[in-house]
């Protein structure tokens, strides 16, 4: 043969090497189904026991008739196993089973286990439990099974479950597979592997590194890829689990940087596959059938590795191990780096492959046999070994779990009687000796000792000294002298005690263990624990030996959004505490989604985390929420909301500046997404500083606005994208109607262009760039608002089914692991299916089952269960009730209104997987039975809104939307506000309310000083806005009445003092006062000819400074006041008529009164301190003069400032927050408008706020008008429509000195000059 021809025999092994090795396989996958049992020698064959030699396991073979027709253990129960030995490691894809050739024995279910030794055997998982098949329901039929992943050993282990209860066990079975080959080494931990690139070798730009191994040591080097300037990559196993590292600058670099962590218990001598993936500046680190993608820092991008060192961490210079210590100790299978497999390369003595110490080409395994204790009936027992001549006793063996606390070893002392105990407690070591006639011995040693490892646990007695020894001393010691011997009695027990210990040789005091022991020891002789499950040593129950069942639940962790994994034996828990999420698994998000939904459980304005998502993975976000009358805002800060000058720099044409929101970018895209309406203010202010337009056509200015960094944006606020205009071009009333901005007219006086930024498409604002302010006597001031958006198109989203037939259909629902739903519904109907999903098995059904019942019901695979909430009123009552429905592997919930919630455990072992594949339906059923007639509202699977409105306009039998929602949220309005209907939602008109606010809830309160009076004039009709449709109900009244209705609440500390006057054209009145011994007095003079009744109350000590509520009722003659929550009071006037043609209503000082000379002199006084939610009949005078000074017949004289001193909770009436300065003439303040930037309320003006009160002195009260038009009550600075620019203002009077310059980019602040 020719050199070229061995080169290409050589190629094309290699080829098939490298197939055979990456699939693991010597064959297509697809036709991995041979028999493997059926030719087997009976050698191959072993069980736990066997009935008689005709039932010997080598007659296991499937439709074989030798002997007994197949394989009888010698007893029936859970301890029976029968192996078989497949000779070599061998791919396993499928397994059968028979009962017993004519008889009554066949096995109902079953468990497998594998091993490549025949010794730790490890349990088939699927869906990440201990996986039980489906056995037979007769001797003869075939039930085959394929496995969902492939199982690679040598030694398959069968263990009967359940099987015939009128027969025994039997079993005939086959496996299905095809054989495994695979390239192994062990490295010693002293050896290791090194692969080099050659010098010039072609660099890809995909690099992949994948491997097997298997290990007992929980630390070690696994890979290190070294490359040039001392980067480089190490792959570690730190406690069991697999750290991907990035190293830099060689041994003298710092501590390595941890760039992905998975994995766990990786130290099971069993095999587990690895692969990193490095693309670009990308690392995918892949531990079994879980991965991870981490990006590194940027100087990785350019990065080539090479070398690659293998077991150990080698330095590229010195070829010498970086720690050796940390050498890995185990076997590898299959490595691969780019489709060349290393350790065939190695065998051929490659010259890029270098072997380092003792490499062995095969896995020798070392035997260690483990025993698992996985329930409360599980126990070990031992004979205790002989005296010693000198007493002395020891116990050695490793063990580990999860739990807190449990026995690990107990025995009673000879002679004089007593026990030892030693247990965990708190994760600590603990050693208990109770001896008769004695004080209790107790020693501790350790700490955490239940984190999943492998602790050493040394009790030694010897010479009368007591040791107790954790981690061979490393993990604590604890030394006694007992003034007794302390030996064994007769047994040891391990784990716990027998049940049924009649001779109570065993007490366990103390919890039992559940965990996992090896390397058992009594005074230094090993435990054969094989000979303990052939029962020829000691006695057990309940456990599984030769093999360690422990699971790592945390590991990938099932807690969502940054909830703390925990856990025991059999189950993990989530601490969601910090997260903003709720529930087993930390999935529900615990705010809602949106302003809109805070206001309909009821909350005003105010800040508020809203989760835009849900149970999605946008994080929740802190927001401020403008509950108005009208809409519900929601008001996202950035970092510079205010009015900022900006002043030209030298060699600089252009002013960038960015705005940096308080949401994240995922937030921001969402909220703008979700809302009806969006909108930012966009301000410019100037003097010889152009914005758009140039003679060239490109603007002088511009910003970037939209996701990410923002696009190019060429027009200004208030008008349309793309016009480079401004608001007054797009209106045509520009200062120059050659420009489109008023700024363009490049004049010497100030001007303005601001307006609404509303195409969400732009929003939000990212950046200003501000071009002409370089030219000198340019200056320019900017503003941009915050992100204000209203509207919450999911909240109603709805649809109305009008015949059970009816229903929507939307793609399926994917929620294998989560799975929660959300929804408003409101019908007539009292049962009816809300929602449906089917699969081959599985299948999620939410219900209305009965009038009074909501059902969720699902099935995993583990078969229905039903969650069910009960309701004590009826569901079918037409207003909206909501659901809340969630599925995870810990449990179910159901929850409905507010009531507690359902739940439902989901097992600890079986299917976890939800799998549907059918349409979802929505208010109806697949079999078109059980629909739902009525609205569903707000739909969300998973924190997505399914949009029921766009897919019922398509739909015959559904309607879009849903009205009638007072029904539901009615009772929010308070205070006798009327519930208005809208088609998404409701509204609150408080016109015949003394309150105001989104739900008339808000107080409406004023401080009075001696010189305040309020003048309400009543008139029939009110001539001058008598066909004005925006008056409020409540200024309406009639002249003459037969009775009132008056409520007020005050506060004041004046006695005597004048609280209400109430006049008439015939000389009568109505008067509420206190009196000089601080008591209320209700005066009324009804006939002009008689003497005024005055009816005087018993409560006392009214003007005490507190806040009073005093409620007067008259009906003719009767009269009631009740005062707090006092007792009512019952009067009776003299006079029994009418109170004719009333004049007027006067709060605080009355000049001109019908009262007596007293009275007159008391009116004249006035009133100091608080008025609030006053009321009479339907009008409210002090609403009225607050709220609507210029549209009501009111007058004012003297100060008025409203004012929350009317709040229980105001503690100081003078000093109430929010106060606005109401004179003679003064311009109206809306009701219902909170401040929207409540993060950074003081939005400046050009100068300073002292400076500005110092002028204000000086000015007139048409100048405090102005100021409150400047600075709206929403935060928003409109200097258009100010009758008075300020910066003229100043230049006009020469008052330039109160402008203190400002830096470039500074904002005006309240200064504290002083004039």
């Amino acid at each position: 043969m020719d050199l070229w021809t061995k080169s290409l025999a050589w190629i094309i092994s290699q080829v098939l090497v490298l197939l055979s090795s990456r699939c693991g396989t010597t064959g297509a996958e697809d036709v991995c189904d041979s028999a493997l049992v059926s030719n087997l020698p009976p050698s191959s064959f072993r069980s736990s026991s066997q009935l008689s030699s005709s039932h010997a396991p080598g007659f296991a073979k499937l439709n074989r008739r030798e002997g007994a027709g197949g394989w009888s253990p010698l007893t029936s129960d859970r301890y029976q196993w029968l192996e078989v030995d497949l000779g070599e490691r061998t791919r396993i894809t499928a397994v059968a089973t028979q009962g017993r050739y004519g008889s009554s024995d066949w096995l109902t279910s079953y468990l497998l286990m594998f091993s490549d030794t025949g010794h730790n055997w490890k349990q088939y998982r699927q869906e990440d439990s201990i996986w039980s098949f489906p056995g037979n329901s007769n001797a003869d039929s075939v039930v085959q099974y394929k496995l969902q992943q492939p199982a690679i050993a040598r030694f398959l282990r069968l263990i009967p479950l359940s099987w015939n209860p009128n027969g025994r066990i039997g079993l005939r079975l086959e496996t299905y597979g095809c054989p495994y080959t695979s390239d192994v080494v062990a490295l010693d931990g002293g050896s290791g592997l090194v692969y080099r690139w050659s010098p010039g070798a072609r660099r890809t730009s995909k690099e992949v590194v994948s491997l097997k191994f298997k290990t007992l040591r929980n630390s070690g080097t696994l890979l290190q890829a070294s490359g040039e300037g001392g980067l480089g990559l190490s792959l570690e196993l730190e406690r069991g689990k697999l750290q991907l590292l990035l190293r830099q600058g060689g041994t003298s670099s710092p501590e390595p940087r941890r760039l992905a962590s998975l994995g766990s218990l990786l130290d099971d001598q069993h095999w587990h596959h690895v692969a990193v993936e490095r693309q670009s500046a990308h690392l995918n680190l892949t531990v079994d059938k879980h991965s991870e993608r981490v990006q590194v820092p940027a100087e990785f991008s350019h990065w080539n590795m090479e070398q690659l060192s293998v077991g150990a961490a080698l330095s590229l210079e010195s070829q010498k191990p970086l720690v050796p210590k940390r050498n890995f100790q185990g076997c590898l299978e299959n490595l691969i780096y780019n489709s060349l497999n290393l350790i065939e390369r190695a065998k051929h003595n490659d010259q890029q492959v270098t072997l380092m110490g003792n490499v062995t080409f095969s896995c020798a395994e070392p035997v260690s046999v483990a025993v698992t204790f996985p329930g409360p009936q599980s126990f070990l027992q031992l004979p205790g070994a002989m005296a010693s001549a000198s007493g002395g006793m020891s116990v050695g063996f490793q063990f580990r779990t999860w739990n807190r606390a449990g026995l690990l070893l107990t025995f009673d002392l000879p002679d004089e009687g007593g026990a030892v105990w030693l247990h965990l407690s708190e994760a600590r070591l603990r050693l208990q000796i109770q001896k008769a006639g004695r004080a209790p011995l107790e020693l501790s040693a350790g700490s955490a000792l239940n984190d999943g490892q492998w602790h050493s646990v040394d009790f030694t007695s010897e010479r009368g000294r007591l040791t107790v020894a954790v981690d061979e001393g490393e993990g604590g010691v604890a030394h006694a002298s007992p003034p007794f011997p302390v030996s064994v009695r007769y047994q040891l027990f391990f784990g716990g005690c027998p049940a049924d210990d009649d001779n109570q040789e065993c007490r366990n005091p103390f919890d039992i263990f559940q965990g996992c022991m090896r390397l058992l020891s009594v005074d230094n002789q090993p435990v054969d624990l094989i000979l303990v499950q052939q029962r020829l040593l000691g006695n057990y129950s309940h456990l599984q030996i030769d093999m360690c069942g422990i699971i790592d639940r945390c590991s990938p962790s099932r807690c969502e959004h940054g909830g703390r994994c925990s856990q025991s034996w059999t189950i993990f828990h989530c601490n969601c505490s910090d997260s903003g999420y709720s529930g087993a698994t930390c999935h529900s998000s615990v705010y809602e989604q949106s302003c809109e939904a805070y206001k309909h459980n009821g909350n005003t304005s105010g800040h508020f985390y809203i989760d835009v998502d849900g149970s999605g993975p946008i994080r929740p976000q802190l927001v401020y929420c403008n509950m108005t009358e009208d809409d519900t805002w929601m008001v996202i800060q950035h970092n510079n909301t205010e009015l900022t000058r900006v002043r030209p720099s030298p060699d600089v044409n252009q002013h960038l500046v960015h705005f940096d929101y308080s949401s994240r970018e995922e937030q921001l895209s969402a909220v703008i997404s979700q809302s009806q309406h969006c909108e930012q203010e966009l301000a410019y202010r100037c003097r010889k500083s152009r914005l758009l337009n140039t003679p060239e056509g490109s603007p002088f200015s511009w910003w970037l606005g939209g996701p990410g960094s923002g696009r190019h944006q060429a027009y200004w606020g208030g008008a349309q994208p793309g016009s480079q205009q401004c608001a007054c071009g797009l209106q045509g009333d520009c200062v120059d109607p050659q420009h489109y901005c008023n700024c363009d007219a490049d004049r010497l006086e100030w001007a303005e262009d601001s307006g609404l930024i509303t195409h969400k498409e732009s929003l939000p604002v990212r950046s200003l760039v501000l071009g002409d302010i370089q030219r000198p006597g340019s200056e320019a001031a900017y503003r941009v608002g915050p992100l204000r958006c209203h509207g919450d198109k999911n909240f109603w989203n709805a649809a109305f089914f009008d015949k059970e037939t009816s229903y929507l259909h939307f793609p399926t629902f994917h929620g294998e692991l989560s799975a929660d739903i959300s929804f408003l519904f409101k019908t007539t109907a009292s049962s009816g299916v809300f929602l449906e999903n089917l699969g081959i098995k599985d299948f999620i059904r939410i219900e209305l089952r009965s009038s009074t019942q909501v059902v969720f019901s699902f099935d995993v695979g583990n078969g229905p269960l039903d969650v069910h909430v009960q309701s004590n009123v009826s569901l079918n009552d037409s207003r909206w009730h909501r659901v809340r429905a969630e599925r995870n592997i810990k449990e179910a919930t159901l929850r409905l209104d507010e009531l507690p919630a359902a739940t439902q455990e989901a097992p600890a072992d079986g299917h976890f997987h939800l799998q549907l594949n059918s349409q979802l339906f929505i208010g109806g059923t697949a079999s078109r039975q059980k629909g739902f007639r009525g609205c569903i509202r707000s739909l969300q699977l998973n924190g997505v809104t399914l949009d029921l409105e766009e897919r019922a306009r398509i739909t015959p039998g559904v309607r879009p939307g849903c009205p009638g929602h007072c029904s539901s949220y009615g009772s929010l309005c308070q205070n006798q506000g009327r519930c208005v209907e809208r088609a998404t939602g409701f509204h609150c008109d408080c016109g015949l309310s003394a309150f105001t606010g989104v739900f008339c809830h808000s107080e409406v309160s004023a401080t009075f000083e001696s010189t305040t009076s309020v003048s309400y004039t009543f008139k029939e009709p009110y001539e001058l806005l008598r066909n004005s449709s925006a008056l409020p109900s409540s200024i309406y009244s009639d002249m003459t009445l037969r009775g009132e209705n008056v409520s007020l609440s005050f506060r004041t500390n004046q006695s005597p003092a004048l609280l209400l006057y109430v006049s008439s054209y015939y000389r009568e009145y109505l008067a509420l006062l206190i009196n000089k011994h601080d008591e209320l007095e209700v005066r009324y003079k009804l006939d002009s000819s008689r003497e005024a009744d005055i009816l005087r109350s018993r409560v006392k000590s009214l003007a005490n400074g507190q806040l009073h509520t005093v409620t007067v009722r008259r009906l003719s003659d009767s009269v009631s006041v009740q005062i707090n929550q006092n007792a009512r009071e019952e009067f009776n006037l003299t006079s029994d008529g009418d109170f004719n043609a009333i004049k007027s209503l006067v709060l605080g000082r009355v000049q001109d009164s019908e009262l007596d000379p007293d009275g007159s002199r008391l009116a004249s006084l006035g009133f100091s301190g608080c008025l609030s939610v006053l009321s009479f009949n339907s009008i409210s005078p002090l609403k009225a003069a607050l709220l609507h000074p210029d549209t009501s017949p009111v007058s004012i004289s003297g100060p008025l400032l409203r004012s929350s001193c009317g709040s229980p909770a105001s503690a100081n009436p003078y000093a109430a927050e929010n106060k606005h300065h109401l004179s003679d003439q003064s311009g109206s303040v809306g009701s219902g408008q909170p401040l929207v930037n409540a993060i950074r309320t003081d939005s400046a003006l050009i100068g300073g706020t002292e400076q500005f009160h110092r002028l204000l002195v000086s000015v007139s009260d048409r100048f405090i008008e102005w100021l409150l038009q400047c600075k709206g009550e929403d935060g928003r600075t409109s200097f258009k429509n100010s009758p008075l620019n300020l910066c003229d203002f100043v230049s006009q009077t020469h008052k330039a000195e109160l402008i203190k310059p400002l830096a470039d980019g500074e904002t005006f602040p309240y200064q504290k000059k002083v004039i």
